[in-house]
C-alpha cells in the first residue's frame, strides 16, 4: 500500500508513533498520580489548619510561645532570608557559569571544578549548617545573625544556580554567538547583549529552586542566625523590615521545628497554620518566578 502511495506513513513509522504515543501516556499519567498526592497533602493540612487560619494569622506577631496571635515575625524574617541569599548566589553562581561554559579552557582543572560543584550539590543540609557555623558565624566573624545564615544558604545554593545556569548558556545556538563576532563585537559584548538574555529563562530555573530551598530549610538558620523569639516593632514602616543583617531573626522553618517538637500543649491546628504558610510562602513566590520565566522564554529568539 505504501508502494502505492509513498506519502502514507510505513510500517515502522507507525510502529515508532505508537511507541511514542504510549510513552506520552505513561509519563502524562505518572505527572498526574504526583500532582494528585501533593495537592492531596495539601488539602490535608488545609483541613487540619482551617480552625486557625486567618488574616491575623499572618499580621499579627506570635505570643505565648506561638500558642496564639500570628507568624508575621517569622513571616517577614523569611522573606527577607530568601531576598538576601538569592542576592548573594545569584551573580556568583551566573558569572561561575559563564566563566565554565565560555571561558574554562578543556582541562584537568575545569573537569575538577565541575566535579566540586557537583559533589557540593549532594552535600546534606546539616554539613552546610556547620560550615556556616564554622565560616561565616566564627571565622568571618559575624556572629548569629541574617547576613551569616544568608550566606550559608547561598553556599548551600550555589551548584543548582551553577548547574542551571550552565545548562541554559549552553543552550544558546553558537551561530548566534557567531554572528555577533562577525559584526566586530567582543566575547563579552556578545555575552552580555546576545548570550545571557536568551538563556534568562533558563538560568531562572536554578533561581527558582535556589528560593525553594532557602524557604524551608531548616538546620542551616538553626546554626547560623534563626531564633525561636524576637520581638520586633508594630508600626510601619519599620515592621517591613524588623531585622539587620547583623542581627539575629526569626524563621517560619525553625518557628514550626520548635512549635511541633519543644513546645507543650500548643495547639495542632497552631501547627498545621504555620506548614500551610510555609508552603504558600514557597508557592507564591515560586508562581512569581514561573510567570516571569514564562514571559522570559516568549521573547527567545529561537
Amino acid at each position: 500500500m505504501s508502494a502505492a502511495n509513498p506519502f502514507l506513513p510505513s510500517e515502522w513509522e507507525r510502529h515508532k508513533e505508537a511507541v511514542t504515543r504510549r510513552a506520552r501516556g505513561v509519563t502524562l499519567a505518572v505527572t498526574l498520580l504526583l500532582s494528585l498526592v501533593v495537592v492531596a497533602l495539601f488539602v490535608a493540612l488545609v483541613v487540619r489548619a482551617w480552625p486557625a487560619l486567618s488574616w491575623s494569622l499572618l499580621w499579627d506577631n506570635p505570643t505565648d510561645k506561638g500558642k496564639t496571635g500570628g507568624l508575621w515575625a517569622p513571616l517577614i524574617g523569611t522573606v527577607w532570608l530568601v531576598g538576601l541569599s538569592v542576592l548573594i548566589v545569584s551573580p556568583i553562581g551566573i558569572a561561575a557559569a559563564l566563566y565554565l561554559n565560555e571561558y574554562a579552557p578543556a582541562g584537568p582543572v575545569t573537569r575538577a571544578i565541575s566535579l566540586a560543584v557537583t559533589s557540593l550539590a549532594g552535600v546534606p543540609s546539616i554539613v552546610h549548617a556547620l560550615f556556616g557555623l564554622g565560616a561565616f558565624v566564627l571565622f568571618a566573624k559575624m556572629g548569629a545573625s541574617l547576613q551569616a545564615a544568608a550566606c550559608t544558604i547561598a553556599v548551600m545554593n550555589l551548584p543548582v544556580v551553577i548547574a542551571a545556569a550552565r545548562e541554559a548558556l549552553a543552550a544558546v545556538p553558537r551561530s548566534f554567538r557567531e554572528a555577533c563576532w562577525n559584526l566586530g563585537g567582543s566575547r563579552w559584548h556578545t555575552l552580555w547583549t546576545v548570550v545571557l538574555p536568551n538563556s534568562l529563562g533558563g538560568i531562572l530555573t536554578g533561581v527558582i529552586f535556589a528560593v525553594s530551598r532557602a524557604a524551608g530549610e531548616t538546620a542551616p538558620v538553626l546554626f547560623t542566625g534563626a531564633v525561636f523569639f524576637r520581638s520586633i516593632p508594630d508600626a510601619f514602616p519599620a515592621r517591613l523590615a524588623p531585622y539587620g543583617l547583623e542581627d539575629p531573626f526569626m524563621a517560619l522553618s525553625m518557628h514550626l521545628h520548635v512549635i511541633s517538637t519543644q513546645v507543650s500543649q500548643m495547639p495542632p491546628e497552631r501547627t498545621f497554620a504555620t506548614a500551610v504558610v510555609l508552603v504558600g510562602l514557597v508557592l507564591v513566590i515560586n508562581s512569581v518566578a514561573v510567570a516571569l520565566r514564562v514571559r522570559l522564554r516568549k521573547h527567545r529568539k529561537w
